[in-house]
């Protein structure tokens, strides 16, 4: 029985965080937990008795923290910080192997800087959206987009798929899937190597599977608490069958430079998610000028893991003097961790 109660103690108090914040408001109330960040004029602050908290800057008396900082004023000037320590009404102090003391006011940003991770991190969202109409026409409609990351150490699994179904009077007239692999492997702090594999399946295409292989280079921009910014090179080697029902069935193959792009901003808190991620490619043949696939959206943070998502997409092919482009607009329900 003692091993047992002592294993629960150790899970316990490993499990407690190393250090917390502490932030004193104006009224005198008093929060501690751990600072997520500072943006757009709310405090982040993660606690355990009542998650996420957003804090008007102007309701804060004085804070302090242990963990380092990047301490961003008005306009572009920022310093690092080891940490924060309390000060007289509307100051804080800022101690990075000296002592200075800053007003509120003048800080803009606190944002904790995110390095070459070390530890196991993962993250990743899921968006649905249902659509029915009941007119001449009974047209349900479902899809299921997702994408998910670990990263350890200097490597990083990337992982997103799709999945989209449409029937029509209890015939089913989409049903198309994908399924797209990427590790990426950083050489610094921003340069990485990322190997890819993609996969969609259309089963009322006339091109009813693609399959491609890709590496290239990467930079990352930047990737901390308010967001990242990521582009990324590759040459590819896309593999295409044709559909059986279609006129000309069987494979083709080439080959085609890509540039991809990954954005993400936290808003208001982090209570908004402004995101857009797509790729142009150019295929190294005659027929096809360019392929473009972007997506653009927005999402609202509920809770810890609940979202509301707004996302627009266009896929837009250039080729033999035509230009042909697909548009969808998906309001849904969506969890992310």
């Amino acid at each position: 029985m003692l091993p047992r109660t002592l294993l629960i103690f150790l899970v316990g108090f490993l499990a407690l965080p190393a250090s917390a914040d502490t932030v004193w408001l104006n009224n005198g109330d008093r929060l501690t937990g751990e600072i997520i960040v500072l943006d757009g004029g709310k405090l982040a602050l993660k606690t355990k008795y009542a998650g996420r908290v957003l804090i008007d800057w102007k309701d804060i008396n004085t804070l302090t923290s242990e963990q380092p900082l990047l301490v961003k004023r008005s306009g572009f000037e920022g310093q690092h910080s080891q940490r924060l320590e309390a000060a007289a009404p509307g100051q804080v102090q800022v101690l990075n192997g000296q002592k200075q003391t800053v007003t509120l006011s003048e800080i803009s940003q606190l944002v904790p800087p995110r390095r070459l991770i070390r530890d196991f991190v993962w993250e990743g969202n899921v968006d649905a959206r249902l659509e029915f109409e009941r007119d001449e026409n009974q047209t349900d409609e479902f899809k299921l987009k997702g994408d998910t990351r670990i990263s350890h150490d200097a490597w990083r699994h990337v992982l997103k798929s799709e999945f989209e179904q449409e029937t029509k009077n209890a015939d089913k007239v989409k049903q198309n899937w994908l399924l797209e692999y990427d590790l990426d492997r950083f050489i610094s702090e921003q340069w990485f190597v990322r190997s890819s594999l993609y996969q969609q399946h259309d089963e009322f295409a006339s091109i009813d599977r693609q399959k491609s292989l890709g590496v290239g280079p990467g930079y990352r921009f930047w990737d901390d608490e308010l967001g990242r910014f990521e582009l990324i090179g590759q040459y590819q080697r896309f593999k295409l069958h044709a559909n059986a029902q279609a006129h000309k069935p069987g494979n083709s193959s080439f080959d085609a430079g890509s540039l991809e792009w990954d954005y993400k901003r936290l808003l208001a808190g982090t209570r908004v998610e402004l995101y857009s991620t797509g790729q142009v490619a150019l295929p190294l043949i005659d027929q096809v000028d360019y392929v473009f696939e972007g997506e653009a959206g927005l999402r609202y943070r509920v809770n810890e893991w609940a979202r509301i998502s707004l996302l627009y997409e266009l896929n837009q092919t250039r080729g033999l003097g035509q230009t042909s482009a697909e548009r969808q607009y998906m309001l849904g329900f969506g969890v992310g961790w």
